[in-house]
């Protein structure tokens, strides 16, 4: 996650630990600035998402999505002095369990904090909108329902969802969310409020008028998706991990998707994350092995320039 001083905050799942990762060309080196109080067993849980507000600068605080003993929520840090603060808890009571814990937030063009949600291996919550799983949420900074939400009093913004792992918005203030599919398909969904998107009554296209098609879809063996960002070109790219891959998406104004291609291709194994820093494409590899890095390249490694 990029600061507006161009430094950056890079996470770690297994441990809760929070890098400060400095300015580019500043000299300075990564530092461990706290540590979010996780519960880390077997399975997906941990820290696993993190996000800043446009008023940064006048507000610093940070927002954490992360795994406890009981649930999944979300916690506000001050940040004071190069250093994180007591987690305070704003949201509570998201689904865990091994599997399909989401964790993807994000405060998008309107101010709102988003939460991408997983249904926690019960397929059954994504269709219950009494749940907070298989979800994207939208929330205030004090963890309200936002004002508009399509349900009334309700934080669900969308559902149907298996396993939300990305959200980007592009220069047309619209919502794209990437889908960790079953066996079949992975998707990039444009998301629009009070839609369902299917899961489990349906994975990938089915031209079914009850639930909303993803934009684009993909073998599960290509891409299993995790974060995405929107490119200086408008296109959306998304990190790849069994696919070890960005996939470049463009997309029309109309809401549909041209051609994908794929970049980095088996050169860095999984690929966990994406953003774009200046004139730089940032990439975090996940790849289960010790070694994990933050990378910077080029925009043309991943077809962006």
């Amino acid at each position: 996650m990029v600061l507006p001083d161009g430094s950056a905050l890079v996470s770690e799942r297994n441990t809760g630990r929070v890098h400060h990762v400095p300015k580019p060309g500043s000299g300075g080196k990564p530092t461990v600035v706290g540590r979010l109080p996780i519960f880390r067993a077997e399975g997906e849980g941990g820290l696993l998402g993190l996000a800043v507000a446009a008023d940064f600068d006048t507000d610093p605080v940070l927002y954490a999505y992360y795994t406890t003993n009981s649930d999944n929520r979300i916690a506000a840090l001050p940040w004071r002095d190069g250093r994180l603060g007591e987690p305070e808890v704003i949201f509570s009571g998201i689904p865990s369990g091994r599997r399909h814990d989401g964790g993807r937030i994000a405060f998008g063009p309107d101010g709102y904090l988003y939460v991408g949600t997983g249904e926690a291996g019960d397929t059954g919550l994504s269709q219950n909108l009494d749940s907070l799983g298989g979800k994207i949420l939208r929330i205030t900074k004090d963890g309200d329902p936002a004002p508009g939400n399509p349900f009334g009093g309700s934080p669900v913004w969308s559902y149907g969802h298996r396993n939300v792992q990305g959200l980007a918005w592009d220069s047309r203030k619209r919502l794209w969310a990437s889908e960790f599919g079953q066996n079949t398909w992975d998707e990039l969904n444009l998301i629009e409020a009070g839609r369902n998107y299917g899961w489990p009554e349906v994975e990938g296209r089915q031209g079914n008028p009850d639930f909303v098609d993803p934009v684009a879809q993909w073998p599960t063996d290509d891409m299993s998706p995790s974060g995405i960002a929107v490119g200086p070109d408008g296109a959306v790219y998304m990190a790849a991990l069994r696919g070890e891959s960005v996939w470049r998406v463009p997309v029309n104004a109309d809401g549909t998707a041209g051609r994908s291609t794929r970049h980095l291709n088996r050169t860095y194994g999984r690929i966990r994350d994406i953003r774009f820093v200046g004139n730089r494409v940032w990439i975090t590899t996940s790849n289960n092995d010790g070694a994990d890095r933050l990378i910077s390249l080029p925009l043309s490694a991943v077809g962006a320039g």
